[in-house]
């Protein structure tokens, strides 16, 4: 019997790990040196709140995991005799993973016989949660883990995920985009777009001015990309920029048709730490990323 775990970095709730018999993992952010762990410090994410303390000037920041916050995670389903699959954001985004890495190598040794597998979403946030949902379908209507194991990197590999941020700083911060594109973003109002590619990292892709500019720029990109668009789930993700979010999607259904798929999810507040508030992103289904 598998256990199943994902992470809050993949915008999974405690509600979507209920109806999925997903365990979550709370990946950290902090503010003002407090740490916070999303669902475990909060309920629900407040994300308005959240997202206005960033545009009055708050830089959160971000950190790994300890290897024994890991342990305990995953060493009670161990000691129940179960095996674990992990479906988690992009290992080249952060060292969390290698405090993944020492627990494992711990655990592998004290429950030799127990299995443990991975599916790294190759992104975060918004495709993360979609390649989530997906396998989480999947199980529901019957596959077995073996099954959807045999499947991740046709899934993995065709879930493109392409977004811009409104201010660059938080990105600057972080060190996940380079400190002239982040200059020139907070100076002149550059919106860089950016997408994850198969490495698991994520790249500048073009540069736009103006949103209305920046999103007819993400629905070219769609239109060029989707493969069978109507038959999967499209997600729209925005940090605290709903109205916007909407008005990509009257964008897509106009271009595809009003039967779309279309779910509107919010950055995750770990994540969002990076990106900052009146990001849009979009998930689908493509040829490739």
């Amino acid at each position: 019997m598998y256990t199943i775990f994902v992470d809050s970095d993949c915008d999974m709730t405690p509600e979507l790990c209920s109806k999925y018999g997903f365990k979550l993992i709370s990946m950290p952010y902090s503010i003002d040196g407090k740490e916070v762990f999303p669902y475990v410090d909060f309920k629900e994410f407040d994300y308005k709140k959240f997202y206005n303390q960033l545009r009055d000037g708050v830089l959160p920041t971000t950190s790994a995991l300890s290897p024994e916050q890991y342990k305990e995670y995953f060493e009670p389903e161990f000691k129940k005799g179960n095996d674990i699959l992990y479906i988690h954001f992009s290992a080249a985004m952060s060292g969390t993973f290698n405090a993944l890495h020492l627990a494992l190598e711990e655990l592998k040794q004290k429950y030799p016989e127990r299995k443990f597998e991975r599916i790294d979403t190759k992104g975060i946030t918004l495709g993360s949660y979609n390649i989530c949902c997906t396998i989480g379908d999947l199980l529901k209507s019957g596959k077995t883990v073996e099954e959807v194991l045999a499947m991740k990197d046709d899934i993995v590999d065709h879930t493109a995920f392409y977004f811009y941020a409104d201010d660059l700083k938080f990105f600057k911060r972080s060190g996940r985009v380079g400190g002239f594109a982040a200059f020139m973003g907070g100076i002149i109002g550059i919106r860089p777009l950016i997408y994850i590619g198969d490495d698991g990292k994520m790249t500048t892709k073009a540069k736009s001015r103006g949103y209305k500019n920046t999103l007819q720029m993400l629905l070219n990109y769609v239109i060029e990309l989707e493969d069978h668009i109507k038959d999967h789930r499209v997600v729209i993700a925005h940090s605290d920029a709903l109205d916007i979010a909407t008005e990509f999607g009257k964008m897509m259904k106009a271009q595809f048709g009003e039967d779309l798929n279309i779910e509107y999810t919010v950055v995750n507040p770990t994540a969002g730490s990076h990106c900052g508030p009146n990001a849009i992103g979009v998930t689908f289904h493509a040829k490739h990323r």
